[in-house]
């Protein structure tokens, strides 16, 4: 009978993990403050009360597909930010990470943008921290490179946060041109936008003074 408590989380995980996919697929049409608890439990066939033995609330489910969202999120922004290569050869990279990452994931990608800004605050805070983790990671990655040799940690900072927003806005408007030749756009606006960037950071330390003065003359 000593197997019995492990069968049990067993089906507990199972359970959890089926309000969470269900959610997550009424969330296609819908927001997170609009989801009804009872709307989540009818899709898995399991009586309402049962939702609190995995889940305090609505919003308690709401963080966990952040966690589960961003969770496969994460390997793909590691994967672009350390591709190697010169410049036209990163952007390219770059953006097949991001397209198959939308194709392989587009729940996922539709309820990080719909609830980066939405009405459930908790939920907002969650991205947000995620998010500033994962800015920091990439911070520590481009902090490596030999082009940032010079950069205050401040600015280090602040494009590690413009190649995380650039990357989610990518993944968000991939996945509205799932496609041919809209997709095809979003990718060349894409592209310039990143080659922007890195022209940007090839010359941030040429200003007078370097960072420091740049931030003075801005």
């Amino acid at each position: 009978m000593s197997h019995i408590p492990g069968v049990r989380q067993a089906q507990k995980a199972k359970t959890r993990q089926a309000l969470l996919d269900a959610a997550l697929e009424l969330l296609e049409g819908q927001s997170l403050s609009s989801l009804g608890l009872r709307e989540v439990t009818r899709a898995v066939g399991i009586a309402p009360t049962a939702f609190y033995r995995h889940f305090r609330s609505i919003e308690d489910l709401g963080v966990a597909l952040v966690e589960e969202a961003l969770g496969s999120l994460h390997p793909m922004i590691r994967t672009t930010v350390a591709t190697t290569g010169d410049g036209e050869e990163r952007i390219a990279r770059a953006l097949e990470l991001i397209a198959g990452h939308v194709d392989a994931y587009p729940a996922h990608v539709r309820f990080i943008a719909r609830e980066r800004h939405g009405g459930v605050r908790s939920v907002r805070e969650a991205i947000h921290g995620e998010l500033g983790r994962f800015t920091a990671e990439v911070g520590e990655a481009l902090a490596k490179d030999p082009v940032s040799a010079g950069w205050s940690e401040e600015d280090v900072l602040m494009l590690a946060q413009l190649y995380v927003d650039l990357m989610l806005g990518t993944a968000s408007l991939f996945l509205e041109a799932p496609a041919g030749e809209a997709r095809e756009r979003v990718a060349r606006v894409a592209a310039r936008q990143m080659r922007l960037v890195g022209i940007g950071r090839e010359n941030w330390l040429d200003r007078a003074g370097g960072a420091g003065a740049a931030d003075g003359g801005a």
